[in-house]
């Protein structure tokens, strides 16, 4: 397996492009050097890179396709809309049917308005719920990622150029701690998934969390970015039965295609509309939120989740495919050091070195090993559009991946094993250690 052009295009990038990616998460420290892939196209599970090498992707798109790449319906739908013009002055009909398809789904939503990615809708919540409030202060749910505006990334390592946002952190699952920071200070509002990546709620978790936002007055903002559409339609809300104040969407709502949505109560939405006798709040208003591309493509999403399941075809793939990891890693003796973590359609994998500790070290050897199997993902985040045949490869590649990484263990490290150095974290504070040649 080549790389050689892909290697190429990616010096290129770095040339022109901050990080050499648009998205940190995408970029190249986040795969082992020298394996890299650039990317052509894609079908379904699959995607060829420029060498013209072909992968089983998981992730897809960052969670935001559930449905496969290039599913004929959202095409045809996206071409059917722009052939008609895609940007106007005036609101179209296309954006009244879309904001009734959403609410028809979302049982907890009274109105809507659509943006372009997530960043959009959870930093428009907080902007609602300061001025709900008249208070300042936001608390987050310990999470790698909420938006990249102040009031997060101040709380991350990569802060530089932000001042302090005063956000305060919570952990999940653990309403005592809510409690004290909900007591202390004054809150506008609390933000987080209302499940993880690797945890479910507690039994009476969420219902404790929102027993806590109506006693200290604070608004409750569900992000449903990677539970909406992934555990049902209407996402973790209709799953667990709790109804935030707002929710904030995004990734699979257009299989893709950049849309995002605030949604929540009609009394704190209307303070953004024309219908109150309030300061109005400048909620969302950005030239491409309702260009008919994207709200043609969240149409035909629908309509599938509506004709079809997605949810249970991605249970069932990530089911087998988390059922047959954990068969090939405890066969080879080593399934307290490499094993599947999440709910079977959101899967991640746990990969430790010999101190049983997270390592990126041996992760990087683990995404090598899968890459050169013909299997290309920072995890094993599912699409509907992976079937048995799919499962099957990837299950091939993982038992090879993981005879080298009991090697590794066996050994006490990767040394001579993996290709140049490991991976790291997307967002920290420095280059290091991933940093390239300074330019000259």
């Amino acid at each position: 397996m080549s790389h050689t052009r892909s290697a190429a295009l990616q010096a290129r990038l770095h040339d022109l492009v901050p990080g050499g990616a648009h998205t940190y998460a995408r970029g190249a420290d986040q795969y082992p050097e020298r394996m890299a892939p650039i990317l052509s196209r894609g079908a379904g599970c699959r995607v060829w890179d420029c060498d013209g090498n072909e992968y089983v992707e998981y992730g897809m798109g960052l969670r935001s396709v559930t449905l496969g790449h290039a599913y004929p319906p959202v095409v045809e739908a996206v071409t059917r809309a722009i052939a008609d013009g895609v940007s106007f002055s005036r609101p179209t009909e296309l954006e009244l049917a879309a904001a009734e398809d959403f609410l028809a789904l979302v049982p907890g939503a009274d109105m809507v308005k659509f943006g372009k990615n997530g960043s959009d809708a959870t930093t428009a919540a907080v902007r609602l719920a300061r001025a709900v409030t008249g208070r300042v202060t936001v608390a987050v749910c310990a999470h790698p990622f909420f938006s990249t505006d102040d009031w997060f990334i101040g709380t991350t390592a990569m802060n530089a150029g932000i001042p302090d946002p005063g956000t305060v952190v919570f952990p999940y699952n653990d309403p005592a701690a809510l409690e004290a920071i909900l007591s202390g200070r004054e809150i506008a509002c609390v933000v987080m998934e209302p499940a993880t990546a690797t945890a479910e709620p507690e039994p009476g978790y969420l219902e404790r969390v929102r027993a806590l936002c109506d006693r200290y007055g604070t608004l409750l903002v569900f992000d449903e970015m990677i539970t909406g559409f992934r555990w049902s339609p209407g996402g973790g809300q209709q799953v667990y039965g709790v109804r935030p104040d707002l929710s904030c969407w995004g990734k699979a709502m257009g299989n893709g295609f950049p849309i995002s949505a605030l949604a929540g109560r009609r009394e704190f939405m209307e303070l953004g509309g024309l219908r109150t006798d309030r300061p109005r709040v400048f909620l969302l208003s950005t030239t491409h939120g309702p260009e008919t591309a994207s709200l043609a493509a969240f149409r035909a999403v629908v309509h599938a989740y509506a004709t079809t399941d997605p949810v249970r075809a991605m249970d069932s793939a990530g089911t087998a495919l988390r059922d047959g990891f954990a068969a090939i890693t405890a066969e080879l003796g080593i399934a307290e050091f490499l094993y599947p973590a999440g709910r079977a359609s959101c899967l991640m994998f746990v990969t430790a070195g010999t101190d049983g500790s997270p390592s990126q070290a041996f992760r990087t050897l683990f995404l090598q090993e899968l890459i050169r199997g013909g299997v290309l993902g920072q995890s094993f985040v599912v699409s509907a559009a992976h079937g048995p045949p799919d499962i099957d490869h990837t299950l091939t590649a993982v038992r090879a991946a993981a005879l080298v990484y009991r090697r590794a263990l066996e050994q006490g490290g990767v040394s001579g094993l993996l290709e140049g150095r490991p991976v790291a974290p997307a967002v920290r504070r420095h280059a290091a250690p991933r940093q390239l040649g300074l330019p000259s």
